[in-house]
Order: C-alpha cells, then sequence, then structure tokens
C-alpha cells in the first residue's frame, strides 16, 4: 500500500514539475530542480517507512568536487544517494532513464549524463561530457561502478567507465557503501518493505597524480572499500539482533 501512495505522489510531483521546468528552461536555472527532487525523494522515504544510519558524510567538503562511488543492489539507491549527499550532484545513469516523461527532460537539463551500455563509443562519449562539466562546471557525479544492480546483493566486478573519469579530471573517488537495500527492493520487485537503511561514506580516495596506467589499482582499492563496509555492515546488523555476538 506504501509502494502505491508513493507512485500515486511521482506522479503529481511530476506533474507539480511541468511549470517549475519550463521556468528553468527559460531561465537556464538548475538548481530549483535539485532542490525540488531532493524533497520529493525525503517525503517518499517518509511515506514507504524507510529509516536511515548515515556515517561519515561529514568526510564530504561541499565545496570539492568528487567522483562518488557506490555498490547498487536496488532500484532505490541512487534517488536515496541523490538526497542524501549534501551536494547538487549529477548522475551517470542509463539513456532508457531520460526516456520518462518530464522527469527525463528535467535530469538532462540540470546536467545528467545518459550512458549507453550497448556500445564502447557511447560510453566513451558519456565520460567525455562527464569530465567537461567537472571541468567546467565543477559537478560532483555519482556513479554506480558495477554498471547494474546486483542479482543476489553481493559486490560484482567495476566496469572502468567512472574511473577513467576520476583520471581525467583528477578528481577525488568518495566510495559509498549501500546496506539494506536489497531486502527492502531487491532486483526485479515492484514494492518497497518498510525498514532501515545503512549508508556508509567513506574517506576520498585521492587521484591527483595517477594516469589510465592505475585504473586496476585505484578500481582494486576502491572496490576493497566498499566490501569492508559491506562486511561492516553486516556484522553491526548482526550485533544488534544478538548483542552476545562480538
Amino acid at each position: 500500500m506504501r509502494t502505491l501512495i508513493y507512485f500515486v505522489l511521482l506522479i503529481i510531483l511530476a506533474i507539480l514539475l511541468i511549470p517549475l521546468l519550463l521556468f528553468c528552461l527559460l531561465t537556464r536555472l538548475s538548481q530549483p530542480i535539485i532542490f525540488f527532487g531532493k524533497q520529493g525523494i525525503r517525503l517518499g522515504q517518509k511515506i514507504l517507512g524507510v529509516k536511515l544510519d548515515v556515517r561519515g558524510v561529514e568526510k564530504i567538503d561541499k565545496g570539492s568536487a568528487y567522483i562518488f562511488m557506490a555498490n547498487h543492489t536496488s532500484f532505490i539507491d541512487g534517488p536515496l544517494l541523490f538526497m542524501l549527499i549534501p551536494q547538487p550532484i549529477r548522475v551517470l545513469l542509463k539513456k532508457e532513464a531520460f526516456r520518462i516523461p518530464v522527469i527525463g527532460l528535467s535530469m538532462k537539463h540540470v546536467g545528467f549524463v545518459p550512458v549507453d551500455r550497448k556500445g564502447l563509443k557511447g560510453g566513451k562519449q558519456s565520460i567525455e561530457k562527464a569530465s567537461w562539466l567537472m571541468k567546467e562546471k565543477r559537478y560532483s557525479f555519482l556513479i554506480f561502478p558495477e554498471g547494474t544492480r546486483s542479482r543476489n546483493g553481493g559486490l560484482q566486478p567495476f566496469k572502468r567507465g567512472g574511473f577513467f573519469l576520476a583520471v581525467n579530471t583528477q578528481a577525488p573517488i568518495l566510495p559509498i557503501t549501500i546496506g539494506g537495500t536489497f531486502e527492502l527492493m531487491p532486483r526485479g520487485s515492484f514494492f518497497v518493505k518498510k525498514g532501515k537503511i545503512r549508508v556508509i561514506f567513506h574517506e576520498p580516495v585521492e587521484i591527483a597524480g595517477h594516469d589510465r596506467d592505475s585504473i586496476l589499482e585505484i578500481s582494486s582499492r576502491v572496490r576493497s572499500i566498499i566490501q569492508s563496509g559491506l562486511e561492516t555492515e553486516i556484522k553491526d546488523e548482526l550485533s544488534e539482533l544478538n548483542p552476545s555476538i562480538h
């Protein structure tokens, strides 16, 4: 029932977004759309009964540009991080998402970058576009380096695209671990269960001085950090369920 209410809310918000989008298109502003989106997601979180345990957000310098990289197990990962990251974050996401009426045009207007996952050329163009936006506009980007949602909740191999963006821009990578979203809305599920999500913002990984020859090393390091967060999340959850476990 909560999920149905939320989808009705999304339709209402999309309708309300139309005049705001027209205003922003005419004035070339993007911040009002980002603010509207964050508030809409925050309202949805409360309707769905999702509780958040967020750690490490103080490690983010609001004035610096980052490439945020997170594990990906659920449809709700992207909206959740878009809301939580204390910056007007942009996202690299599959091009099909831009076909959503009103919302797709809004994402394109504010600087979200579509990715064509079927071809190497399309992915390269997306990285080049995001690199330009980071250098010229000082945008931060959110990327899911696995490329798609996990089917079992485990961490999948990382694709290289986000790391090309990192070495192109020399912006630090800030790894993020999300725990609990797979249990609340796994891949293939339509409904969101009520429950708790844990988000861990790790220390930034500095990229300055690294080039493309370092991509494998950087990828391995970032993946290890995210994996360590998953292990911590599991241990903490077990401790909460059974305080006798240490």
